[in-house]
Formats: C-alpha cells, sequence, structure tokens
C-alpha cells in the first residue's frame, strides 16, 4: 500500500472543507490516498483584526511545515498568500475556482437595496468597507472578525447584533450554508479581491514526483485568471488588507480565449475610486495585470493605499 499524502490545513471548518475537497479530487483523479493534518497558524491564535495582523499571516505555519517536512503539501486560501514567491516552495496546482463574487446575508433576507438607512453590517475587509461606502447607501459599517459561522450568526443566531453581513460567496458554498444567502453581489457594485475563491495548492519546489501529481488536479483557465488579478496586486506593491480589488473573466474572443481583467483602488471612506480595464490573452496573463496596475498608478492609484496606512 502507498502511505497516504500528508495534507496541511488550518483548522477552520472553511479551511477543511475546502482541503477535504482537494483531498478528494487529488485521489479521484490519481488514485493517490490523503489524510488531512491540522496546523494552527499565528491568525487562527489572535482576535486583532486582519488588515492589524499583516500579509501572511494564515499561511507562515503551514509553510513552515512544509519546508520541515511534516507534511507533503498544503492547500491555501490563494488570497491570502503573499505576492512574493517563496524559495523553496511551488504552487503546483490551482484547482477550478468557486464563484469569486462577494454575497449578503441579511436578516429577513433583505437585498442590500433593501436596507433602511442606518443598517449596520459587518465585513473584515477594508476592499468591502470602502465599496459599501462608495454605493452611498447611508449604511452603517463595522469592522468584524471570525469564522463564517461566527459572522453568520450575528445576524441570524439568538444574539445577533448585525443587520447584515457581507462574505465571500465560495467560503459561503464550501460550508454548505449557501441557503442563507440573501444577494450575490454584482462585481460591479462590490469588485472581489484579487484571487477569491480560488485555492493554491503548494509543495516543495524540490518534490518533483508530488509537482507532477498535482498537475493533475490544476485548472488553467483559473490559473490564468489568479495571474493577471495577482500580478495586479503585485505592482501595485499592495497586500490582502489594501483596498484593492480585482477580478479576472476568461472568455472567448475572436482569435481563441481572451482575459477581461478589471480593477480598482478604493479610498477608505468610499469617496474616491479608480476604476479601470484591460484585456488579453491568457498566456499574457501576468503582463495583463503588471500593465492595469500601470494604469491605476498612473490614475493615483498609490495615493490611495497610502492613505489605509
Amino acid at each position: 500500500m502507498t502511505a497516504p499524502l500528508r495534507l496541511g490545513t488550518r483548522g477552520s471548518t472553511l479551511a477543511l472543507a475546502q482541503s477535504q475537497q482537494t483531498a478528494d479530487a487529488l485521489t479521484a483523479a490519481t488514485g493517490r490516498p490523503v489524510e488531512l493534518v491540522r496546523i494552527v497558524t499565528s491568525g487562527d491564535r489572535s482576535s486583532a483584526p486582519v488588515a492589524q495582523l499583516g500579509v501572511g499571516v494564515f499561511v507562515s505555519a503551514l509553510r513552515d511545515a512544509l519546508l520541515a517536512g511534516e507534511i507533503d503539501f498544503a492547500v491555501h486560501s490563494y488570497k491570502d498568500l503573499p505576492t512574493g514567491e517563496h524559495a523553496g516552495l511551488h504552487i503546483a496546482a490551482v484547482p477550478p475556482r468557486e464563484d469569486p463574487r462577494d454575497v449578503l446575508i441579511a436578516q429577513g433576507g433583505r437585498t442590500l437595496a433593501e436596507l433602511p438607512p442606518g443598517s449596520v453590517i459587518g465585513t473584515g475587509a477594508v476592499r468591502r468597507i470602502a465599496q459599501l461606502h462608495a454605493l452611498g447607501l447611508e449604511l452603517q459599517v463595522t469592522p468584524i472578525r471570525g469564522n463564517i459561522d461566527s459572522r453568520i450568526a450575528r445576524v441570524h443566531g439568538p444574539e445577533a447584533d448585525l443587520d447584515a453581513v457581507v462574505l465571500a460567496r465560495a467560503g459561503v458554498v464550501r460550508i454548505g450554508r449557501v441557503a442563507e444567502i440573501a444577494e450575490t453581489l454584482d462585481p460591479m457594485l462590490m469588485l472581489p479581491a484579487p484571487a477569491q475563491g480560488a485555492l493554491a495548492v503548494e509543495c516543495r519546489a524540490d518534490d518533483t514526483d508530488l509537482v507532477e501529481l498535482l498537475a493533475a488536479i490544476d485548472h488553467a483557465p483559473s490559473r490564468a485568471a489568479i495571474t493577471a488579478e495577482r500580478a495586479m496586486l503585485a505592482t501595485l506593491e499592495a497586500g490582502c488588507s489594501a483596498p484593492v480589488a480585482a477580478h479576472a473573466e476568461l472568455a472567448e474572443g475572436e482569435e481563441g480565449d481572451e482575459i477581461y481583467l478589471r480593477g480598482a483602488v478604493i479610498s477608505p471612506d468610499g469617496v474616491r475610486a479608480i476604476r479601470l480595464s484591460r484585456t488579453g490573452t491568457p498566456a499574457d496573463a501576468a503582463e495583463i495585470g503588471k500593465a492595469l496596475a500601470a494604469d491605476l498608478l498612473d490614475n493615483g492609484a498609490d495615493t490611495l493605499i497610502g492613505s489605509t496606512e
């Protein structure tokens, strides 16, 4: 019998769900058994806002375990990863991306437009807070932390203290609570975070057999979209806590597939926003992202990113 591959994961309901889905997909594609190994990260131990914790707080412990040989590979929420490459590690697969849009979960099943003025909405992302303010709906937005279940409990639980929360649709779907979604938000209103809804499957770069094995669950269109979005983020030199949004879509063009990348940088108060787009081929995904970032910077995006510090 071949020994099971050790898949490192955080212990949250969401992390376990997406890691198990990845394990099942790999076993189905290759026949290799996989066992989950829970790793506690510094982000899990802290109750501080994500913006204060810094980029990579949920992945460093997993990467340490990888480099120490305690696990064979790890699954990350791609948007949690720092944009720079990690020496010795390799993103061997990007599985098919879940719907990257944000959703509203609200008391009474209300949509965003149906929430009365003064309604209190919770979210942990500076990007979402900025875009909610930009809508001009006279809503109160409050920063929150916690896992998906605890956030939903603040709307639907016995001790609910919020009128609504905004969450990533991908996470809500992965933990099986899609029925509680009141509205999936149009990206024209709420542009997602770069790489939202995508997973990164990471292993040691010198483990060539595993790199080859994990390629069986790589989804090229998802990888191309993520590459474009992350290249934009990296060129802006903005982390996951900055008010930066991006969404790349692949569509069939006259000469084959094309990437359509939209990007935005919004001031935290929602008063100022720069929204631009670029198109190109999947093979040029990184260059499309870099070019869009340059366009955003030419239009003053650096002053909006810097205003969050």
